[in-house]
Order: C-alpha cells, then sequence, then structure tokens
C-alpha cells in the first residue's frame, strides 16, 4: 500500500485548493505581498531612508493603487551593483537589520552569465521557507495537474545541484543556492531525496556525476531535476556505466523532468534520445534571489507565484527604459502585475524577503495568459543582441537552434552568438555550434540566418543594410565545457551563455584561439 504516497497525495490537493493555480488573484496577492515585505522591513536601515512605514500606512488604509505610485516615487531602482554597494556589502559583513531584519546566515553565488564577477546574493530564513513551499507547489502540480499516482509519488527524487558543502566566510555561509536549499531541505523530504548527502557535498563535479552513475541502478528516481546540459552529460555517463541504451532501463518509473534557467528547445532532441519513454517536462523559474515561477499545468507556460515572499514589477523593454547596451536608465517606467499587456517584453524588477528592493534581476518576460499570470522568458537585459537595431532576443535564438537541429537530423547541446564590426564599418554576427555530429558549417548558418529572417522583422531589415555577414563554426560541446571549467562555473546552476559580451566575449576568443579546431 502507498501509504505514504497518499498522504503526499491528500496533501498536496489540500494544497492546490488554497494555491489557487486556476483563480490567481493578481493585484489583491501582490498587494498583500508588499504590504508584508514593507511591514517586515520597516525599522531596517533601508525600511527607514525610504519612509517604509508611510508607504504601510498607505496600503493598509486605502484601496487602489496610490501605495504603488509612492512606492515607486521613492524607493530608486537597484541593479546588483548598486544594491551591493549601498546595503549587502554591509550584511555580508554581518551587519543587521540593513535591508532585511536579522543576520543573513546564506549568500547565493550566481551563475556569473552577465558579467565576469560572482554575486552574492542574500537568502534570509524567510526566503528558503518561501522556497520551500514553491517546492511544495510543485508537488501540488504533479500530483493534480500531472496526473501522477500515489505510488509515483512515493519514488526517489533526484536533484542535481551545487555542492552542500557550503564555504564559511566569517560568520556566514556561501555557496549555489541549489546547495544552500537542499541543505536546508525538510526533514521528511530527506528519505526521498538523492543523490543523498554523501553525495551532495560533493565539491568536484565531475566526481560527484561519476558517484551518481555508479549508484544509479540502486535508485528508483521517478522525479529528475537540474540543468538540461549537466542532466544529459550526468545521463549519458549512466547509459555507459550500465551498458544501456536509455535511461528508463534503469529507472522504469521516471516520470517528470523539472529544469529552469535556460530553453529547453536546444535539448528536445537530445532528451528524445536519452529518455525510452514519455516524460513531463516541467519547467521551473528558480533565480539565486528567489523563487518566482512555476508551470502548473501540462503544454503551460510558467506561472508566476504571486503571493510567496516576491513583490514584482514590469519595466517595458524598449528604448524609453533601457540604453543600447541594455542598461536601464533612470526613473523608467514601471507596472504592476495588474497593467501588463500580453505579448509584450519586460525586464524584471522584484522586492524580496531577501531584502532585495526594486532590484532588476536581468531577466525580460514575455506573458502569455494574463488571467492565469502565464509567461514565458525571453531573454536577458544584457544578452540580447543588436549591434545596428537588429534587437534579437535569446528567444529568437533558441528558437533559430531548435528548428536547425531538427532539420539537419543533428544535437546541438550548446552554442552562442557575438557581435563583430569589420574595417568598413558595418557589422556581423560570428556563431559557434556545440555538436558531436557532422553538418555542413556553411549551410547551417544560411538555414539559421532564413529561420531568424522570419522570426524578426528588425533582422530581416537589418540583413539588407548594416549587417553584413554571418559567419558560423561547428565546434566539439567539449570546447564549450572546457571554457566553463575555466571560469570555474561547472555544475549545479551554472549556465553557458548565449549571447558573448565585454569580458566574456574576449575570454572565449582567447579561449579558441589556444584550441586547436578538431571539427571540420
Amino acid at each position: 500500500m502507498p501509504v505514504i504516497g497518499k498522504l503526499i497525495q491528500s496533501g498536496v490537493k489540500i494544497a492546490a485548493r488554497l494555491k489557487n493555480f486556476d483563480k490567481p488573484k493578481p493585484f489583491k496577492w501582490q498587494k498583500d505581498v508588499l504590504e508584508e515585505l514593507l511591514h517586515e522591513a520597516r525599522n531596517t536601515e533601508f525600511g527607514q531612508k525610504y519612509h517604509f512605514s508611510k508607504i504601510h500606512k498607505l496600503i493598509s488604509k486605502k484601496k487602489g493603487a496610490d501605495f504603488y505610485e509612492l512606492y515607486k516615487h521613492i524607493i530608486p531602482v537597484y541593479d546588483y551593483q548598486t544594491m551591493d554597494e549601498e546595503w549587502w556589502h554591509k550584511t555580508r559583513k554581518g551587519k543587521a537589520n540593513v535591508a532585511w531584519p536579522g543576520r543573513i546566515k546564506n549568500f547565493a553565488l550566481s551563475s556569473g552569465t552577465s558579467d565576469a564577477s560572482s554575486k552574492y546574493i542574500p537568502v534570509s530564513k524567510e526566503m528558503i521557507k518561501a522556497i520551500r513551499k514553491a517546492g511544495v507547489s510543485q508537488m501540488v502540480t504533479l500530483a493534480n495537474y500531472f496526473d501522477i499516482s500515489p505510488e509515483i509519488l512515493e519514488k526517489s527524487y533526484l536533484m542535481v545541484g551545487g555542492s552542500t558543502s557550503l564555504k564559511v566566510v566569517d560568520d556566514h555561509f556561501e555557496g549555489d543556492l541549489s546547495g544552500i536549499t537542499q541543505k536546508n531541505m525538510p526533514i521528511w523530504f530527506q528519505r526521498f531525496y538523492k543523490p543523498g548527502s554523501e553525495i551532495a557535498r560533493e565539491t568536484d563535479w565531475e566526481a560527484k556525476l561519476d558517484k551518481m552513475a555508479k549508484c544509479a541502478r540502486s535508485w528508483d528516481v521517478a522525479f529528475l531535476a537540474g540543468v538540461p546540459a549537466w542532466i544529459q552529460i550526468l545521463i549519458e555517463k549512466i547509459l555507459e556505466e550500465n551498458e544501456v541504451d536509455n535511461i528508463h532501463e534503469i529507472w522504469p518509473n521516471l516520470k517528470a523532468y523539472a529544469w529552469g534557467g535556460v530553453s529547453l528547445e536546444p535539448y528536445k532532441e537530445g532528451f528524445d534520445k536519452l529518455f525510452g519513454q514519455k516524460v513531463h517536462f516541467i519547467e521551473t523559474y528558480l533565480a539565486s534571489e528567489g523563487f518566482l515561477g512555476i508551470q502548473v499545468r501540462p503544454g503551460g507556460n510558467l506561472q508566476l507565484i504571486l503571493n510567496n515572499g516576491v513583490f514584482f514589477e514590469f519595466v517595458p523593454f524598449n528604448e524609453e527604459n533601457f540604453d543600447s547596451d541594455g542598461n536601464i536608465k533612470n526613473r523608467p517606467k514601471t507596472l504592476m502585475i495588474h497593467e501588463v499587456n500580453e505579448n509584450t517584453d519586460y525586464a524584471l524588477l522584484i522586492s524580496t524577503c531577501s531584502g532585495a528592493w526594486r532590484y532588476l534581476i536581468g531577466d525580460t518576460v514575455r506573458f502569455t495568459n494574463l488571467k492565469l499570470a502565464e509567461f514565458k522568458i525571453t531573454g536577458r537585459t544584457k544578452h540580447f543582441l543588436s549591434l545596428c537595431g537588429e534587437h534579437i532576443s535569446i528567444d529568437n535564438l533558441n528558437v533559430a537552434v531548435k528548428k536547425a537541429a531538427k532539420h539537419f537530423g543533428i544535437v546541438i547541446k550548446e552554442f552562442t552568438v557575438l557581435g563583430k564590426r569589420n574595417e568598413n564599418g558595418l557589422f556581423g554576427h560570428q556563431w559557434y555550434i556545440g555538436t558531436d555530429n557532422k553538418v555542413n558549417q556553411k549551410e547551417l548558418a544560411r538555414y539559421i540566418d532564413k529561420k531568424l529572417k522570419k522570426l524578426n522583422d528588425d533582422y530581416a531589415v537589418e540583413r539588407k543594410h548594416a549587417l553584413e555577414s554571418i559567419e558560423l563554426e561547428v565546434l566539439p560541446t567539449s570546447f564549450f565545457l572546457e571554457w566553463m571549467k575555466l571560469k570555474g562555473k561547472v555544475g549545479g546552476q551554472h549556465k553557458f551563455p548565449r549571447v558573448l559580451k565585454g569580458v566574456n566575449q574576449s575570454s572565449w576568443e582567447e579561449f579558441l584561439a589556444t584550441h586547436t579546431r578538431t571539427y571540420k
């Protein structure tokens, strides 16, 4: 009898009614979240400087959105650099009540794909609880929307993340958010959790993968979570270790795979070859700053988590609010959830129960269903490619690469694009495609170029004028992994940037200059 499974299913069904996934109340929930955040942080240094008590009084006594006008008038927009220089650096030194009540004991190191440096994001006790609640919400979706049986709910959950052996610095801990959350997981969940505490503490990523591959046959994994590129590498190791053709020969009960942070599209072909049965692909939006969204229904997009410690604002991603390099302008136009439109790109600002306030997270989103608060991540404010007005988003790049992989019958595991300018003052895009299959580089370049012209009108126009050349080089997948190792970005939450700029672009070009090409 699947007693525990039935208890879990009963619990999540009750939770489902409380979560009201099908009937969100965006404005009310967000107003309530902001009211609670302001109340909790009113006596911090940040709260006193920006008159949180005054805003809280307005939000608690009046109906309507007057509170939001005051909120965005008083508090400036912050990015990581300004937030850290003015506030968070004091929190890291152990000072209490800076931007959130009490002392912060955990700091998540971001993947750092936007620039060369790591970012230290505070993770409060309240944020850890909020992430746990979002995890329960994810289980709700499995039981109620993906028709997972009680028997399956009793199987193992393999979470392939960063090491739980966190670095101790002064009086706080630093590490991947996945390592922080796994180290603080509830006791009741530990019996279901894989790879287990010993392997989870492993800091050497390759050793960690090898240990998981050797243990895989002894686990009955039903739910898998992690970054697509690293999950595929793990599964390939398991197949090689056990001399089988697909992962369902090892884990016959594998029903769902949860991922986040990157588009799954370029990896779909690869997963089709690794899975032997149907697996539900479930997207999550877990950033270093908080758990922001989950996919709640098959075929749907992400749904914002609007009632769990995060207040969202939306900045139209256009020339009015951002310069040509993706930097946000002073006093941008910002909107609350009830003011947004579908099919428009917005940059996200978040205020959280870890002391982020009007914080530019760097992601851009587009709503696909306002009634359900569903959206898709379209890119990064600084990762879009627009040398001469072509305005190519990461979403455009992902779709073009997916179509190309299908057209040529190849598996593209990684790719990146960077901008070039020639001596005549004209522009070009340089593509690097990571695949271990044979393909004609020139034909692949022409196909991707053709698809981008159909996907993006601005790109099609500029290809006739300033955007002169499209170059493409196919590289072994190992090149991308080796560069990530050199950058110290192996495993866990780390992803290869889809558009390379600045320091990362120079580093990649230097790396390629010292490596002999093995693919022609």
